[in-house]
């Protein structure tokens, strides 16, 4: 019998290994459990007010999902969960990219489960105008928080929504409200002077700021500036201290230059290190020390009514555009006039003014 070659290739095929157990079984059983059909309204509503984190993220899903078989879904849980709401601080919080508002907010959440507080944060991702995108990292760079029982991290994507929130946060808060959440921290995009809608479903708008990053002459504009009910210089620590520190007396001089607030009260810049969780304290007091103002002199229950008013004629807003372009009508005339446009039969105005005088049934 002839001796078997033997084989001189590079190219071999070995036994491989057997791939190890390294699936947390909890965390299978609950990758079953989101993978079960929609639950119905009615459970999702007991569900939340019994506070169970799970019914709350499934029906802000609903809340945020853009089909149409499920706006009545949405509808119902709203209007079940409406009586519940309005029991919270509702907190705003803004800055530039890398000012560092997902660490203040890591910081500041857990020193307010700390102290018996149920937190939810409400974070919201630039979309990609490309892709339409978002990263939704924010439960990656709030690690610690995430974990806390009395914590609840919610990103979001902005969507094409302008004022740095997303499309439903307002509904969202309800939502939150209801689960029994007792401080909503609401962080926005942070495209800078244009977040004035978080500033209208928030009752305390903080404003994160960078010392020597050139935002001290921002001081000197009229824009989220003046919205801001305090102001802190985050990152206030090592070599950034003393730069910090003269910031906080510029910025003290700019917000001097403001008329004063309906609310009475003289919004104040502090100094913090997120990442040392230095000065965290002291910002919740400023907090406090406001809410015990505005609560005083009635003009929380004035603004709160004042926000009613403004998102009923948003959602109005926002009804009538959807409305308009998911008409049948309007879609086979807008395809006209955005041929006719291409083609230099008309203009955007008389394309518009030919769309709109069409009577919508």
């Amino acid at each position: 019998m002839a001796e078997k070659k033997k084989n001189t290739s590079a190219l071999q095929e070995v036994k491989g290994v057997s791939y190890s157990e390294t699936l947390n079984t909890e965390a299978a059983k609950k990758l079953k459990t989101n993978l079960k059909p929609p639950l119905s309204s009615k459970i999702l509503i007991e569900g939340i007010l019994q506070k169970n984190q799970t019914s709350l993220s499934r029906a802000i899903t609903i809340i945020e999902s853009t089909a149409q078989k499920h706006q009545q879904h949405a509808k119902e849980i709203i209007e079940k969960c409406l009586p519940h709401a309005n029991k919270s601080i509702r907190i705003g919080i803004t800055g530039v990219p890398g000012v560092g508002k997902s660490t203040f907010i890591e910081s500041f959440g857990k020193l307010l489960v700390s102290e018996g507080k149920k937190v939810a944060v409400l974070t919201v991702d630039p979309s990609s105008s490309i892709s339409k995108g978002s990263i939704l990292g924010d439960k990656t760079r709030m690690e610690d928080l995430v974990k806390e029982k009395n914590a609840f991290i919610r990103p979001s994507a902005s969507g094409d929504t302008l004022g740095g929130v997303a499309r439903k946060t307002r509904e969202t808060i309800i939502l939150c409200e209801a689960a029994g959440f007792d401080v909503i921290l609401i962080e926005t995009v942070g495209v800078g002077q244009s977040e004035t809608a978080v500033h209208s479903m928030t009752d305390f708008f903080l404003l994160l700021k960078l010392a020597g990053a050139g935002d001290e002459l921002q001081g000197i504009k009229r824009g989220i500036m003046e919205m801001a009910d305090a102001i802190i210089i985050n990152k206030a620590d090592g070599e950034n201290l003393k730069a910090a520190k003269l910031a906080k007396t510029e910025f003290n001089r700019a917000l001097h230059l403001y008329p004063a607030k309906e609310s009475a009260w003289t919004p104040k810049t502090l100094l913090c290190s997120a990442i040392k969780k230095e000065g965290i304290t002291e910002i919740w007091k400023l907090v406090m020390e406001y809410f015990k103002t505005v609560e005083t002199n009635g003009y929380f229950q004035h603004k709160r009514k004042e926000q009613n008013k403004f998102w009923l004629m948003q959602t109005i807003e926002s009804r009538l555009k959807s409305d308009f372009y998911t008409n049948p009508t309007i879609k086979k005339e807008l395809e006209k006039q955005l041929k006719a446009l291409d083609e230099n039969r008309t203009t955007p105005f008389e394309a518009a003014e030919k769309l709109l005088l069409i009577e919508l049934k």
